[in-house]
């Protein structure tokens, strides 16, 4: 009677695509579950499907093969693309301080990683395709893997007698010890450093603040004589800096006007200023005083609110074309883009989803509201064509081959680091035509987790299929042994040098260690066991070079010793 439920459920050897799809679903439905429960204070998160899925993978159950392999890119495409358009408006700005030393232990790491592969290489007597699944397995790293399989095969044409092992056995055997080694490395670190999330919190906020400078608002009363009859264009000019001021109120007076940039200054004039902290506290030790006037704050003659930049025609304008303050009367004094506040100068470009604080009167405000656009609605709204747009330029790089003198085989970027290149770039240039860049952060947060999740589900169960026979037959002990030493030794260099003599923040590191392994299940795992999203963003900065790196380290250990 319950034959039907049976073959739904139950593991076969040639799925249908119906019962694949139960086959995911039970992996990410039940990976979600453990993942939630607790071991002492460490959960898992969604990184726990990849081990529900190694242990249905263990015991028959099965995918179809073509569902399996669009799934896994799928997934992985989604949840790299997610990351891009999250971290991609800081990730360019950050790459000129910090990034830049992320990358070189990013890299370095890697580049180890290889030397230690090629020490294994004349010391074990094994094979380098062997090794070099070995190593990918052990730094969870599939694009390397794909680049070793391609230039196998092109290797195969050219010297069709030649025979290779499957670098795919040493991946599957060694790729949960990448995942548990990095999880691993994390937890013991953490503890052995007597690292506390909230105090590595408080300590990142203090250098982000320190480095970009958040803006702020003041009032000051003008007393200086020098200014007095002056222009605030005159006056900010001879100042140096950038500032803005928002409003201003005539001594005796009550009335608070938005000033033009040609109104003159009098004496005891106070102003309300929008900048930099240094530069506002310069601005008022020249001109003036700090002022504590409670009338210039007041709304009764002039508006602020905050205005969403929804209009296609605005779209990439700058503030100096659009001349808001000219034409109707009012003044931007500053502007929100994914997190962060920039202060409005005219060159500034105008994004999709830009947040921007305008100050004037209300007839004004409404009249702007209708160009600029304001829709909160609109906003809330997925935009599938920017989305998939995006997702396929980002196919379309990944896929490019490129041609390296004296190789035989064209190296790829893949699917991995395409979508994520093109989501940096997309966030940080705010769109390509009619794809730009905003998503609301839901939206993100669903596109990232559904995509590991499927990525984890096919990974996971693949692994698992055969994953004992394979260990028996190849002494998997050795195996594991080997990757251990290509795990563990990069790592703990890492975590050393790192902390000890670069003195980067653990939230930061925990990141650079799940980016330079290009572990995604890492990364999950440490943004809840740290309860932070501060390591994706430094596994973003990293991720793109790295991932790069793997593919030619692969790449040319195959060419070089194969």
């Amino acid at each position: 009677m319950f034959d039907w439920l049976k073959a739904l459920l139950l593991p076969v050897e040639n799925p249908t695509v119906t019962q694949s799809i139960v086959v995911i679903m039970l992996a990410v439905g039940s990976g979600i579950f453990f993942g939630r429960l607790k071991l002492g204070k460490i959960t898992f998160g969604v990184s726990a499907v990849m081990f529900t899925g190694l242990i249905l993978g263990h015991f028959g159950y099965r995918i179809d093969h073509g569902i399996l392999n669009f799934i896994r890119d799928f997934g992985l495409i989604l949840f790299v693309y997610g990351i891009g358009l999250q971290v991609g408006p800081s990730f360019f700005s950050s790459f000129r301080n910090e990034g830049l030393k992320f990358n070189i232990l990013a890299v370095s790491t890697v580049l180890f990683g290889g030397v230690i592969t090629i020490i294994l290489y004349h010391l074990t007597g094994l094979k380098m395709e062997d090794l070099v699944g070995i190593m990918s397995g052990s730094v969870t790293n599939t694009p390397g893997l794909g680049a070793a399989k391609n230039t196998i095969e092109e290797i195969k044409v050219s010297f069709p007698d030649r025979a290779f092992n499957d670098p795919t056995i040493g991946y599957a055997i060694t790729y949960p010890l990448g995942v548990f080694g990095i999880i691993g490395t994390i937890i013991l670190s953490k503890i052995l450093l007597k690292i506390h999330p909230e105090t590595e919190m408080r300590k990142f906020r203090m250098s982000k603040i320190n480095s970009e400078l958040p803006l702020i608002h003041k009032k000051m009363r003008v007393t200086n004589p020098e200014f007095f009859g002056k222009t605030i264009h005159q006056s900010i000019k001879d100042f140096g800096h950038d500032i803005v001021i928002s409003r201003l109120k005539h001594s005796g007076s009550e009335a608070v006007k938005s000033p033009t940039s040609d109104m003159h200054l009098r004496d005891r004039d106070v102003l309300m200023l929008v900048g930099l902290e240094k530069d506002v506290d310069d601005f008022i030790a020249l001109l003036g005083r700090p002022s504590s006037d409670l009338f210039i704050e007041s709304d009764s003659d002039i508006h602020n609110k905050n205005i969403f930049v929804t209009k296609p025609s605005v779209i990439h304008k700058k503030l100096s074309e659009l001349d808001l303050y000219n034409t109707y009367d009012l003044k931007v004094t500053r502007v929100f883009r994914a997190g962060r506040e920039i202060l409005p100068r005219p060159s500034l470009e105008l994004f999709y989803g830009d947040k921007l604080r305008v100050i004037g009167s209300k007839e004004a405000i409404e009249e702007v509201e209708k160009i600029i656009g304001n829709s909160e609605k609109k906003l809330l709204e997925p935009d599938f064509l920017s989305l998939f747009g995006g997702l396929l330029l980002g196919v379309i790089l990944g896929s490019i081959p490129i041609a390296i003198p004296s190789l035989p085989v064209p190296i790829k970027l893949g699917f991995a680091a395409g979508p994520l290149i093109v989501a940096l770039l997309i966030s940080r240039y705010g769109g390509i035509s009619f794809i730009h860049s905003y998503i609301n952060n839901g939206a993100i947060y669903f596109m990232k987790d559904l995509g590991i999740c499927l990525f984890f589900a096919a990974v996971g169960i693949h692994a698992g299929d055969g994953f004992y026979e394979n260990f028996i037959q190849y002494n998997g002990w050795n195996w594991l042994l080997f990757g251990s030493a290509i795990t563990f030794i990069p790592l703990i260099t890492m975590v050393i040098i790192g902390r000890f003599i670069m003195k980067i923040n653990f939230l930061q590191l925990a990141g650079i260690m799940s980016g330079s392994y290009t572990d995604p299940a890492a990364l999950s795992f440490s943004t809840n066991y740290l309860d932070s999203d501060v390591p994706i963003q430094s596994y973003a900065q990293v991720y793109p070079l790295v991932t790069i790196f793997r593919i030619f380290v692969a790449s040319l250990l195959i060419l070089i010793f194969a």
